[in-house]
């Protein structure tokens, strides 16, 4: 059976149907979950998709991570099953401290919607599992609050423990260490500026994001296998 893929909803997302599709284009089988719900349901792996989760009153994701649904998010990561939260879901899975750092205003205050090319700096996560790092990709991204900041304590941690996930090429926003992409210490929780759902399809610019989103549906099905 298909790996079976929640892509949580929170009032103001508007990137779940593209994720649906790509699982779906991938050979997985994606399920919407509403973020008032206190179940994820039978799923394999969680995504917290793009957009602007409660019009991003306060800061991005400060409101979505009291939702419900994230409490059974955490117990699901807890448990290390495959959760990825890509853009504003990067910025929901901070607020709620499943991943360390925040994120700010892009460098310039501009808005960004534009292709980038973006390196794999490790195999160990649910996203790069069997990519070679060093590998680059073509993805979009789409934020105006995409730059990664944190300490200087935290920054050495991601450095030596190896959770650094993806760098930009060409470092348009202003991220620290060029950071695109990180992990939690387990691997299993990781959080993405760049959408790879929007690079699934040739046609569409690049096939890129392909790469990452079978890399989780296989991190799926060995964890509904273990």
């Amino acid at each position: 059976m298909a790996p079976r893929v929640g892509v949580v909803v929170f009032p103001g997302t508007n990137c779940e149907h593209d994720v649906v599709q790509a699982v779906t284009w991938l050979g997985g089988r994606a399920e919407l979950v509403w973020h008032g719900s206190g179940d994820l349901g039978p799923v394999d792996a969680v995504v917290l998709p793009g957009g602007f989760a409660h019009g991003d009153y306060l800061r991005p994701g400060a409101i979505a991570r009291f939702s419900p649904v994230m409490k059974a998010v955490e117990r699901f990561a807890a448990a290390g099953g495959p959760v990825v939260g890509i853009c504003n879901g990067f910025q929901v899975l901070t607020e709620a401290g499943l991943l360390p750092g925040a994120l700010q205003k892009n460098r310039h205050l501009r808005f960004l919607c534009t292709t980038v090319g973006v390196r794999v700096v490790t195999s160990t996560s649910v996203v790069t599992g069997g990519v070679a790092p060093g590998t680059e990709l073509r993805i979009p991204i789409n934020h105006f609050l995409g730059s990664y900041v944190c300490d200087r304590a935290t920054l050495a941690r991601l450095q030596a423990e190896d959770r650094v996930v993806l760098r930009y090429v060409e470092n348009l926003n202003g991220s620290v260490d060029d950071i695109a992409g990180i992990r939690n210490a387990a691997g299993n929780v990781v959080g993405l500026m760049p959408h790879p759902e929007r690079a699934c399809d040739p046609l569409l610019g690049s096939a890129d994001g392909a790469v990452l989103l079978r890399s989780l549906l296989e991190a799926a099905a060995s964890s509904r296998a273990a």
